[in-house]
């Protein structure tokens, strides 16, 4: 077992997510874990608090993305405009290890309870930072609020399409989460 083997907080979350899949999120221990990704116990424990929190291992860097790509919009943007540079922004970041985490994270969550609570929390999360990154541009709270939920919707549809899509093509997520962005912008036109 290498102690400082780089890419440990990788290793661990590709080993909890195929532990969960294979024999269920409660059956699951930390040990196991730790020794699918070749890491010692204390290691885990260096990056997570427990393993529930492995589901939301990037949630604030990928927060942190969408609020900067929000905030370094153009000064005229619409809200929506706003919401595509930080989806743009932070889908740029992902690559081809979050692509192939996406299914298996996927039948994860579903095989769980306690996995699907902490999806919808880390959800509100990535939505309530692009509402506060909106409002922040002065976008009255209601429209902000749209807004990122929006956002948010169309990350996850966007995500769903291009990690369930041919890795082998090597095409970025940034266009699937925009294509995403432009759907459900005509969708909401239609509620009226």
């Amino acid at each position: 077992m290498a102690r400082w083997e780089p890419g440990a907080r990788e290793r661990l979350v590709m080993a909890a997510v195929d532990l969960f899949t294979e024999q269920g999120y409660d059956a699951t221990t930390v040990t196991q874990i730790a020794e699918r990704a070749g890491v010692t116990k204390s290691t885990f424990f260096r990056h997570f608090p427990d393993k529930r929190e492995l589901l939301v291992a990037g949630q604030e860097t990928l927060s942190r993305l969408l609020a900067e790509g929000i905030a370094e919009a153009p000064p005229g943007a619409s809200p929506l405009e706003a919401i595509a540079a930080g989806l743009e922004r932070a889908s740029n970041a992902l690559g081809p290890a979050n692509r192939e985490l996406g299914p298996r994270l996927k039948a994860a969550v579903a095989a769980s309870t306690e996995l699907q609570e902490r999806d919808a929390l880390k959800s509100v999360s990535l939505a309530a930072a692009m509402t506060t990154a909106l409002i922040a541009r002065g976008v009255p709270d209601p429209t902000a609020a749209l807004a990122g939920e929006l956002g948010m919707l169309a990350f996850k549809r966007g995500y769903a399409e291009w990690s369930e899509g041919d890795p082998d093509t090597g095409d970025d997520l940034a266009p699937y989460t925009l294509a995403a962005l432009k759907d459900l912008r005509a969708a909401s036109a239609a509620l009226s």
